[in-house]
């Protein structure tokens, strides 16, 4: 990373800081506000500066773009990406990058590598609502009966894995989904497994 300015260091400890203490980096206008600027687009020349030196990525078109190159995790804590969304209904397309969320590593079992947001209420049986963030163990193996993140034709869905000698069902926790049966020469692959979720007010 280039050497940063005075202001730039002290802008990417703010950030920082607020990542650590609010689980999401600050808004421009949180910015701005704290170092005096009078506009938010102050603050968001400041960042490009920090963005060019490597010391974190802007995200176009979200209020809190901001991932940080190193972002903190506090002992025994992890930084997860926050994916959205995955579906819990029909598969949906790939998931886009939300921002971090710090969280305590004793919450999950396997050790997650990503949250990925839910969409829909197929899984509702199993406490799985629309809105959730779902932990993901990131693999490509599954036993019968696991929670899996799945990749069919292209799309995403969380579901139930069903495995027969001949054939692979997904399967919702919903009586209102049908399984979904994954054809003979479907493209198809776990991505993951579920290990958790988070429940923000």
């Amino acid at each position: 990373m280039d050497t940063l300015t005075d202001r730039q260091q002290a802008i990417l400890g703010f950030v920082t800081a607020h990542v650590a203490r609010e689980g999401m980096p600050p808004t421009l206008a949180e910015i701005a506000r704290e170092f005096g600027f009078r506009q938010a687009r102050s603050a968001q020349a400041h960042l490009q500066a920090l963005e060019a030196k490597g010391a974190l990525v802007l995200l176009a078109g979200k209020s809190r773009g901001i991932r940080l190159t190193n972002p903190p995790a506090p002992p025994g804590g992890l930084a997860l990406p926050v994916l959205g969304a995955v579906a819990a209904g029909q598969p949906i397309g790939d998931a886009e990058f939300e921002g971090q969320l710090l969280l305590d590593r004793a919450l999950f079992f396997p050790r997650p590598d990503y949250l990925l947001r839910v969409r829909g209420d197929s899984m509702r049986d199993d406490g799985i609502f629309d809105g959730d963030l779902i932990a993901v163990h990131r693999t490509p193996e599954a036993t019968d009966n696991q929670i899996v993140v799945a990749r069919l034709d292209g799309e995403l869905t969380v579901k139930r894995l069903r495995r027969r000698r001949d054939r692979i069902t997904l399967l919702p926790r919903n009586p209102d989904h049908a399984p979904i049966e994954v054809p003979a020469g479907a493209v198809f692959a776990i991505e993951g497994v579920y290990c958790g979720l988070v429940r923000r007010g």
